[in-house]
């Protein structure tokens, strides 16, 4: 508990940086729609977000190796509030997606060193609470953002302002933190191949998830804003499923534990898809209708990706679950930048209920697929399954998240150290004599 207390500063950082996100997140869809942005310019600045945080998952470790991990963490979260401040500015299409892009690119980094100095400070024993506070403070900072803007609206400057004032105040605490500066970050290790041969389904369900819940993530405020919510319904909406499907992962994850966690999956993404297909049915106005299945969806869909991780992680040998994750996240990171063109697409070419037909038809493929693998693949015994662990928002999972989580075995953090050495001139220094602390500190 004593290094729970000891990191609190970052925490914090987290904790801004998250409400931000999440605010920015739901103001650029609903004030994409208010603005008259066709549904596809909005499907693509969901995509931009995932292209830009992909981008930087895999290329920020090698600027925190040039530059250090407090001044790297300094020029992330000022190009955000930059960003944020410029969506206010340029109010057009384009600039939108360029800028969600260069948004998300900076926001992976700046959550990738947070996680990065948090793993630093914990040892096999603290690890886990660690990462549980980190997670639950992350699940409750965004959806606090986007609760935000019912009070704040999405017109005028003042939303832009606030969420940009969240990003900037993100440096504090990071910036005058004590801990030691961290070791090297790592790199997102990507090897499909070895994913799909430990566990096809994880695959599957990894660009399942991403098609559906990017789709959803990008394209469910503009549904609710044309099927007539104003922002504050359209912020209570997506806190009710964001908080549902928060407190799902935890029964559902345990519930892995003790049965086959493809049973799970088959479930959860049953449920999902039936959801889909009842929304596309209604097609409900705004009212309680449209809140009670929107809340469905969030209790279904979010814990489907850690189920997943968890259901791979029990087949990888020694030493592989870092190469597993990275898999997991490149292909989630593919769902997540397709998804949203798909159903913008269909959107514009059908109707906003189009939406669901995507999220539907992604997770019954899912469904379908865990059971057909069912039948050819034993699962493994409960007593040799590594412990299911909830997971923050699978749009915002960075390989660091997969470093801080306790299933992590020691002999990946030591290959993430042996593949990022430390640069010949920092070596041996410590925060005194270090000056990535000295300069980034200032």
């Amino acid at each position: 508990m004593a290094s729970v207390i000891k990191i609190y500063a970052l925490f914090l950082g987290s904790a801004l940086l998250m409400f931000g996100g999440g605010l920015q997140g739901l103001l650029l869809s609903v004030r994409g729609a208010e603005e008259g942005f066709s549904v596809l310019s909005l499907g693509l600045i969901g995509t931009g977000w995932s292209i830009g945080f992909v981008a930087g998952s895999i290329t920020v470790p090698m600027v925190v190796r040039n530059a250090g991990h407090i001044r790297a963490f300094s020029v992330m979260a000022a190009i955000g509030t930059i960003t944020i401040l410029l969506n206010l500015l340029w109010v057009n299409d384009i600039s939108w997606i360029v800028l969600r892009a260069l948004s998300g690119f900076c926001f992976a980094g700046a959550a990738m060193i947070v996680e990065s100095w948090l793993n630093e400070v914990a040892d096999n024993k603290s690890r886990g609470t660690i990462f549980s506070i980190y997670v639950t403070i992350n699940m409750a900072a965004s959806t606090l953002g986007q609760v935000a803007m019912s009070v704040t609206g999405t017109a005028g400057y003042i939303p832009f302002v606030i969420g940009a004032i969240a990003f900037a105040c993100a440096i504090l605490p990071t910036a005058l933190t004590s801990s030691p500066q961290p070791r090297p970050l790592s790199s997102a290790k990507i090897d499909i191949g070895l994913l799909y041969r430990t566990s096809p389904v994880a695959a599957i369900a990894a660009f399942s998830v991403g098609m559906a819940n990017g789709s959803f993530g990008t394209l469910a405020p503009v549904y609710g804003y044309q099927r007539g919510l104003d922002a504050s319904g359209i912020a209570l909406l997506f806190a009710i499923a964001a908080i549902l499907g928060a407190v799902a992962q935890i029964p559902f994850g345990r519930l892995s534990d003790r049965i086959d966690r493809r049973i799970v999956m088959i479930g959860l993404s049953g449920f999902a898809s039936i959801v889909g297909v009842l929304t596309v049915l209604i097609n409900p106005e705004a009212g309680w209708g449209m809140y009670v299945l929107f809340a469905a969806y969030g209790f279904a869909a979010n814990p489907i990706y850690a189920v997943a991780v968890a259901h791979a992680n029990d087949y990888a040998k020694d030493g592989e679950f870092a190469k597993i994750a990275g898999g997991m996240l490149l292909i989630l990171g593919i769902g997540l930048a397709i998804g949203p063109i798909v159903s913008s697409l269909i959107m514009g070419a059908w109707s906003p209920v189009g939406l669901f037909m995507v999220t539907a038809s992604f997770h019954g493929a899912l469904a379908v697929t865990a059971y057909l693998r069912m039948r050819i693949r034993k699962s493994v015994d409960a007593a040799d399954r590594a412990p299911f662990q909830p997971m923050g928002n699978d749009r915002q999972v960075t390989p660091e998240s997969f470093v801080l989580d306790p299933r992590a075995e020691a002999d990946d953090i030591e290959m993430r150290v042996d593949e990022t050495p430390v640069p010949e001139e920092l070596a041996g220094l410590n925060d005194e004599e270090n000056p990535n602390v000295q300069n980034g500190a200032v």
